[in-house]
């Protein structure tokens, strides 16, 4: 057996055990699936110890305890020596263990399979990971395939590639997939996890850092999860997290830089990491990384301390109770201190190169802060953010309020009027917005039957308003509805 006909063989062996995430959710049960989300595996080794090649699988790679010899032939027949030899597992008397985990992975309606380094930190044992660590699935990669849009593209670009996860979603949708990272054995894990799926479009695969291997290369789509660890880039780099650059600077050059790789109407999506500073607000500073080219809709979920964001990373990379745990954790605390830091904003950067990229004019730049549940994937509600920015609201316009907004009213109950006047949406971002009496009761009146100039001319002789002033001042309240997804143009 040659080195390129493993990944093909294996994914035969693998359907053939049924190694597949529903199938492992359901021999392992909830409660043991939930413990190893939690990194604990004694209930899925009391779950799996009935020998079937399903179950041998999950012990070996996903509970990464040694099998049996016999069993592990079993499930994988005439693989384990080529398996060996490649660094998949490890062979000794009677035994094998994994030491590279193999990992099902659902999208949709097809059972993918992603290779990478083991999960650290098992059972809490200590386990520093190596420099140039690949890590597989994890709560990012999962936000990022989340977070990316769909729809059939030409060329799409996975920057930072890592295990090649993104670059297998892009490749769904995607004529071609270029997919780049720094750290060669990333890059070999791409290429074997690439033909381990069969990837139904071609995964062009280069090392180089950032946007150097496409130099001069547009993209109609980019997506990318890069190292964005906020650190003094001092001591021990971890390719996987740490860019080697300080603060947040990866994700700025990336955002600048972004533009010059986008076909027009192209979009950019990044999960990152950014500083919030004692000095200036957030999205202030954001902003002034966006090209003047481009719309930006910047939505920060998270915000996390200095404190808890240093044991987050000092932990992720197995330090937690290390020698030098109590010296690193203090160094970088000093380090937030010198910058000015107060704590660490989480989110996503969407850019995307308008269609009129030489022609003057506004862009829209939307700075969201939203901690609150979100509807998954969260893609579509991105892509229609996108199309919203293009409606151009007017006075003869004809909008109707989306279908799943709902109006709340908050008050003393027989009070006249409400104190308080909410429109939330039940899907997408589920936004929410106060509302005053006109904004709420043009919202209601939206159906498409009446344009906005009319319902305005309505509500201001309803309520004695001026109604130039009216218009003057609602028209643009309206234009925010329409961005927001609250309203929507009338499809005639």
């Amino acid at each position: 057996m040659t080195t390129s006909e493993l990944p093909t063989r294996l994914r035969a062996a693998l359907q053939q055990a049924g190694f597949t995430y529903d199938a492992v959710a359901e021999v392992l049960g909830p409660l043991a699936h939930d413990a190893l989300a939690r990194n604990e595996t004694v209930p899925g080794l009391r779950r799996t110890a009935g020998g079937s090649p399903l179950e041998t699988l999950v012990r070996l790679f996903l509970l990464q305890t040694p099998v049996a010899a016999t069993a592990a032939e079993a499930a994988l027949p005439g693989l384990l020596d080529r398996m060996a030899a490649e660094g998949l597992v490890e062979q000794t008397v009677g035994e094998v263990a994994a030491r590279l985990d193999v990992r099902p992975y659902a999208t949709g309606e097809d059972d993918l399979w992603v290779v990478s380094d083991l999960t650290p930190g098992l059972d809490g044992r200590p386990n520093r990971v190596g420099t140039d660590h690949v890590l597989g699935i994890s709560s990012a990669s999962s936000s990022l395939a989340q977070l990316t849009m769909r729809e059939p593209v030409g060329r799409s670009l996975d920057l930072g590639t890592g295990c090649g996860v993104q670059a297998l979603h892009l490749a769904t949708h995607s004529r071609e997939v270029v997919a780049t990272d720094v750290n060669t054995r990333a890059l070999r894990l791409t290429r074997f996890n690439a033909v381990l799926n069969d990837a139904p479009a071609p995964i062009d695969v280069r090392e180089g850092s950032f946007f150097e291997p496409v130099r001069g290369e547009r993209f109609d789509l980019i997506a990318t999860n890069p190292p964005f660890v906020i650190s003094p880039a001092t001591g021990e780099r971890l390719v996987y997290r740490d860019s080697g650059l300080p603060g947040d600077r990866v994700v700025e050059d990336i955002v600048r830089a972004a533009p010059d790789h986008l076909t027009e109407g192209g979009w950019c999506q990044v999960l990152a990491n950014w500083v919030i500073t004692r000095d200036r607000p957030w999205d202030e500073r954001l902003l002034g990384w966006v090209a003047d080219d481009c719309d930006a809709f910047v939505v920060q979920r998270e915000l996390i301390d200095p404190a808890a964001y240093v044991e987050l990373w000092l932990k992720d990379a197995g330090l937690h109770g290390a020698p030098d745990y109590l010296v690193r954790y203090d160094t970088w605390l000093s380090w937030f201190e010198d910058q000015g830091i107060e704590a660490v904003g989480f989110g996503w950067i969407n850019l995307r190169r308008t269609a009129t990229a030489d022609q003057p004019g506004a862009r829209t730049r939307d700075f969201l802060e939203w901690p609150y549940d979100v509807e998954q994937p969260i893609a579509p509600a991105i892509h229609a953010w996108g199309d919203a920015v293009g409606v151009e609201v007017r006075e003869d316009s004809r909008l109707v309020v989306r279908s799943d907004v709902q109006q709340e009213t908050v008050g003393q109950p027989g009070a006249e009027d409400p104190d308080t006047v909410v429109l939330r949406q039940q899907r997408g971002l589920r936004r929410a917005r106060r509302a005053d009496t006109v904004e709420a009761a043009l919202v209601g009146a939206c159906d498409g039957e009446l344009s906005v100039g009319q319902i305005l001319d309505a509500l201001a002789q309803l309520l004695d308003l001026d109604a130039a002033q009216t218009r003057a001042t609602y028209l643009p309240v309206v234009a925010e509805l329409v961005v927001e997804g609250f309203l929507e143009a009338h499809d005639v």
